[in-house]
């Protein structure tokens, strides 16, 4: 048997169990480049999300974070390693199953909300439960994230913590069972964070979404079930809270 063949058995023989883990990975590796110009964005990192939970994913600039994400959501591949998602080997697999992982059960929230300026609120979300399996109304998705008598306005009339909003009403209204957020109030005041905030929280609690919410900052980890920190490509900590604060009293 080559190294390569026994470093494969060894990383299968760590898949997840059935029960309430949703996502995992093992071994989970990202290198970019080669030679004196390679970057080890990602180091062996082994992980397991459960169904329903909210996480906060902490860590600086350069730690690894989004790195990490988009190999969870399907947006990119590791170098080595493997990623599950209910039980299902998400790896090697050809490009159209990664697509159908990402239309059928993840969504995405960035820091900038990518919202078309000619559609209203309600038209932006629209555009997702066009092609969703099992779709909210986008009005129902705005109601959601308190934003249900906007959804007639255009994105030039919202403020920058609505248009976020309606980011994450898009994002929720497939109902997906996996909900990525990448620096959500990274461009926000704190004051309109905390709404946005409230909002991811409401949305895990209510939809049962397992919920990735990355951030540099610490205050945001009072929040989460568990707090899972990375610095240098490497996960270092995990931490649970036993008793998740609500956004409104987070300290920035």
């Amino acid at each position: 048997m080559t190294d390569m063949a026994q470093q494969s058995e060894a990383i299968s023989d760590l898949a997840p169990q059935e029960g309430s883990v949703v996502l995992s990975a093992r071994g989970l590796s990202k290198t970019y480049g080669a030679g004196e110009a390679e970057v080890r964005a990602l180091i062996d990192v082994d992980l397991d999300f459960e169904s329903g939970e909210l996480i906060v994913l902490l860590g600086r600039s350069g730690s690894g974070k989004s790195t990490l994400m988009n190999i969870l959501g399907g947006l990119d591949s590791p170098t080595s390693g493997q990623v599950w998602f209910q039980g299902e080997d998400l790896t090697g697999v050809e490009e159209h199953a990664v697509t159908q992982y990402r239309r059928d059960h993840v969504s995405f929230v960035f820091q900038f909300y990518n919202l078309i300026a000619s559609l209203t609120a309600a038209e932006n979300v629209a555009l997702v439960t066009e092609i969703a399996r099992d779709p909210m109304r986008p009005q129902d998705a705005l109601e959601m994230v308190g934003l249900g008598a906007r959804a007639d306005h255009f994105p030039a009339e919202l403020s920058g913590g609505e248009q976020q909003r309606v980011a994450i009403a898009r994002a929720i209204a497939k109902r997906p069972e996996l909900l990525l957020c990448d620096e959500p109030t990274g461009a926000l005041d704190s004051k309109t964070g905390v709404l946005v905030l409230q909002a991811i929280q409401r949305i895990n609690r209510e939809l049962g979404s397992t919920t990735v919410l990355i951030t540099h900052n610490q205050s945001i980890a009072g929040m989460a079930d568990r707090v899972f920190t990375m610095a240098d490509g490497r996960l270092v900590d995990v931490v649970r809270n036993t008793q998740p604060v609500d956004p409104g009293a987070i300290a920035w």
